[in-house]
């Protein structure tokens, strides 16, 4: 297969069904039973001599045996390793302790663990020891002691000793502040044979200047590294490396902005890559989201074919086995390399933003995940991977980065007399590998150390990323060394856990369409597009393609007729050299014909039932979804809105028809309630979202029996005409739904002194509601339902605990987001 169809094949696959996936994954028996009996007895064996050692494991082993993710201490650490050392000032640094000490049982962890270090953090934590004599209600009253014994001790010292309580758990998980500390701490602790894969910690570029300052961290941990190297190898496999994360390189570094991407990020990690070269140490491209995969993918492909990188065999792909996309990744990487005549390094991991996966997914709404949702397929697909990189030794140089027992007994059996090498996370799996190699003596096992490099301040989103990836209740690493669980509890035969478990597919977590249909509330999920995916992408750029070129005429539509005579002509707001069309103003003489039609038309409509009239509204939802790369187009063209606001403005209009339909149903079957329609209902909505809001309004009254007269913003008559037209074919009647276009000024002031109007929905400044309501409170007879919302722009308050990155991100999307 060509290089370009497996790309494609790459793609097709990242929202595959997870049943398809597992069941190709099982497809393959690259092991016998017998071997896999052998390799589970031998891991068996391998865990406990590590659990019978005296000094087990490295410093994050004993703190996820100690505390893990399963308790309130846990989770309480992590906020504190999160932010505690970004907090500059004392007051918010005593509050934020205070926040997440105080609920804390530390008393149970107390001298519990054989670590040093992690018992000197629980002692900080504790504050007691040389600090204070023991109390009895510590243990007994741990929701109340340390607020008394901050009222005896002061907050300072309190402050100090948590302080130094993180940053003594901090220091263990970073090799080093600098790539020369690192280089240094790295032979001190491991050996001057240990070999080295260092990390540069630090979150993705916010702006150039951002990409710029990590550009020249990167260079400059090449040249110490480098240096470092100098004569002790000829093999870049020997030799230490370094692994670059993409998106520390350029600020724009995702799908929608690939041909920037590839004009100003390549350059730079091209020159990283030379430089690397010059020294013949590895560098590895980090694996990052899955959305960045295929973009990844292009700028890796475009390295590994230049010429000027050629001879070097220090390129390296970090492939995540989570994502179902990894076995054609993996045959994409072995068939670049033997077209390229080069060999490639390859680091399989499982991947370390499941949460994050998952989370994403569900958001946009797509077909599937692009990750397993079970842990035991994330560990077949890992071994299958394992498989197809170890027999392509001629084209890659396959890096194992794993801390479970029984995947590296595996990967000893399949690689026979392959080269390859282990990784583990500095601060983790020392123990483990140690029994290996110690159970191993005739068997060559070089083992990397993947080592972060950093600040304390920049530990939090690595640490995080770690201890998710591998603290989860179900993991290997979380229970390796508690000998509470037995061995053969901890450890199965992956393919046979795999084959007994069905659904393969996790029933916990439904695929993102059926997320609601489990709540309190079921109903569908509106379906996304993935922008992100070239396939999805391109077939709705098509749609978008054709659709700019046409010429719209739209009127009012009073009893499903074109009401209107004089024609206006419509610009694109962000081109205004682009003709959308035309469309007309009503007159009044239309706008009392639809107040009286709707009037007498509403009795009918409240008689047809919650039920029927629910029926309605899923129809026009299903219509929504049907047409949504039309609608998309629509609102670009007229709202001047990106591609990705008109997608989340269809999908939240189809969730509001379901969501209406949804709450019509559960109010029919309220026995005793006896629901009846007002009447006659106005919805007012504004430009900035033209679909979504409009289509709330409209369907709120109409599941509740109204009939209802819709005055769009008039920036936006076409999708708001296209709306109309989509209630009236699914089955609301057009003397029911009446569209008027013109001046809120016109309509508005003819329709609120009107006391057939019953109520009025309405979105837009607060001074026209204020307007609004006046009138409403002039008019004969009885109050008027009034629902307004309405506002300007919101401040956001950020505190000191905040990860600024987070911050950069959320306020561009408050601020800019939906603004065209």
């Amino acid at each position: 297969m060509k290089l370009s169809e497996l790309r494609q094949q790459i793609r097709q696959k990242e929202h595959q069904g997870e049943h398809e996936s597992v069941a190709q994954l099982l497809h393959g028996n690259p092991l016998s039973t017998e071997a896999r009996e052998r390799v589970l007895k031998a891991s068996q064996q391998l865990v406990t001599e590590c659990r019978n050692e005296k000094k087990s494991g490295g410093t994050l082993d004993a703190f996820l045996l100690e505390f893990g993710l399963a308790n309130d201490e846990g989770v309480a650490l992590m906020c504190l390793a999160e932010a505690l050392l970004r907090v500059p000032d004392d007051l918010t640094a005593d509050r934020l302790i205070a926040e997440k000490i105080q609920g804390g049982k530390w008393s149970d962890h107390r001298g519990q663990s054989e670590s040093l270090f992690v018992n000197a953090s629980t002692w900080g934590l504790m504050l007691t020891g040389h600090m204070v004599s023991l109390d009895s209600n510590i243990t007994t009253e741990t929701d109340t002691w340390l607020k008394r014994l901050t009222a005896r001790m002061g907050e300072p010292v309190i402050r100090s000793a948590v302080m130094q309580a993180m940053r003594i758990m901090g220091g263990q998980y970073v090799l080093g502040r600098s790539i020369q500390e690192g280089i240094k701490q790295g032979i001190k602790h491991n050996g001057p044979k240990a070999k080295f894969s260092f990390d540069m910690l630090g979150e993705g570029a916010r702006t150039e200047a951002d990409a710029e300052a990590y550009f020249q961290a990167y260079s400059s941990a090449i040249e110490q590294i480098g240096i470092s190297n100098a004569g002790s190898t000829d093999s870049v496999n020997d030799a230490d490396g370094i692994s670059v994360k993409l998106s520390a390189l350029h600020s724009r570094y995702y799908f929608a902005q690939y041909q920037r991407v590839m004009e100003e990020l390549l350059p730079r990690i091209k020159a990283l890559c030379f430089q690397a070269k010059k020294h013949n140490i590895g560098l590895s491209i980090d694996a990052e989201e899955s959305y960045r995969l295929d973009i990844s993918l292009s700028i890796f492909e475009a390295l590994a074919s230049d010429l000027d990188l050629d001879g070097w065999q220090g390129l390296g792909f970090v492939l995540q086995a989570y994502q179902k996309r990894a076995p054609d990744t993996a045959k994409w990487l072995i068939k670049l390399a033997q077209n390229t005549k080069r060999r490639l390094m390859v680091r399989l991991v499982k991947g370390a933003y499941w949460d994050a996966e998952i989370k994403h997914a569900q958001e946009l709404g797509l077909k599937s995940y692009p990750v397993f949702t079970r842990k035991s397929n994330t560990d077949l697909c890992y071994q299958h991977c394992a498989e197809l990189l170890l027999a392509a030794p001629e084209a890659i140089f396959p890096q194992f980065a794993t801390h479970n027992a029984y995947t590296t007994l595996i990967i000893l059996e399949l690689a026979g007399n392959q080269d390859f090498e282990f990784q583990r996370l500095h601060g983790m799996g020392h123990s483990l590998y140690r029994q290996l190699i110690k159970q191993n003596p005739d068997t060559t096992i070089p083992v990397r150390v993947y080592a972060p490099i950093g600040n304390h301040k920049d530990l939090l989103p690595y640490l995080v990323r770690r201890l998710l990836e591998n603290g989860a209740n179900s993991s290997f690493v979380n229970r390796f060394l508690d000998k509470k669980t037995p061995v053969e509890e901890l450890l199965s035969d992956t393919r046979k856990e795999v084959m007994e478990t069905f659904p393969y597919e996790h029933k916990m977590i439904p695929v993102p369409e059926l997320l609601f249909e489990s709540a309190n509330e079921p109903r569908k999920n509106s379906k996304g597009i993935d922008l992100d995916s070239p396939l999805e992408t391109e077939d709705l750029l098509a749609v978008v393609q054709k659709k700019s070129s046409d010429l719209f005429t739209v009127h009012s539509l009073i009893n499903g007729f074109s009401s209107g005579i004089a024609l206006q002509d419509h610009f694109n707001p962000a081109d205004n050299n682009h003709l959308l069309g035309q469309y007309s103003t009503v007159e009044e003489e239309d706008i009392l014909q639809a107040v009286e039609s709707a009037y007498s038309a509403q009795p009918h409509w409240d008689l047809l039932g919650h039920l029927n009239r629910a029926d309605i509204l899923d129809t026009v939802a299903n219509s929504m979804e049907q047409e949504t790369a039309e609608m998309i187009a629509i609102i670009a063209s007229e709202a001047g809105r990106t591609l990705n606001d008109g997608l989340s403005e269809v999908r939240e209009a189809i969730d509001f028809c379901r969501y209406y339909a949804l709450q019509s149903r559960q109010i029919s079957q309220e026995q005793e309630a006896n629901y009846t329609g007002r009447g006659v209902f106005l919805c007012i909505s504004p430009w900035n979202f033209p679909l979504a809001i409009f289509t709330g309004q409209i369907a709120a009254a109409l599941a509740a029996g109204n009939s209802v007269i819709a005055k769009p913003a008039m920036q936006t008559p076409i999708i708001a005409n296209y709306a109309v037209k989509l209630f009236h074919r699914a089955g609301v009647p057009s003397n029911v739904l009446h569209l008027l276009l013109g001046s809120g000024s016109k309509i508005g002031n003819l329709l609120i002194e009107d006391t057939r109007i019953s109520g009025i929905a309405f979105t837009g400044s607060t001074a026209t509601a204020l307007r609004i309501n006046d009138q409403l409170a002039q008019r004969a007879g009885g109050p008027v339902p009034f629902i307004a919302e309405t506002g300007g722009q919101n401040c956001m308050v950020v505190d000191s605990t905040a990860l600024p990155e987070q911050v950069v991100d959320d306020v561009i999307t408050s601020a800019f987001l939906s603004a065209g």
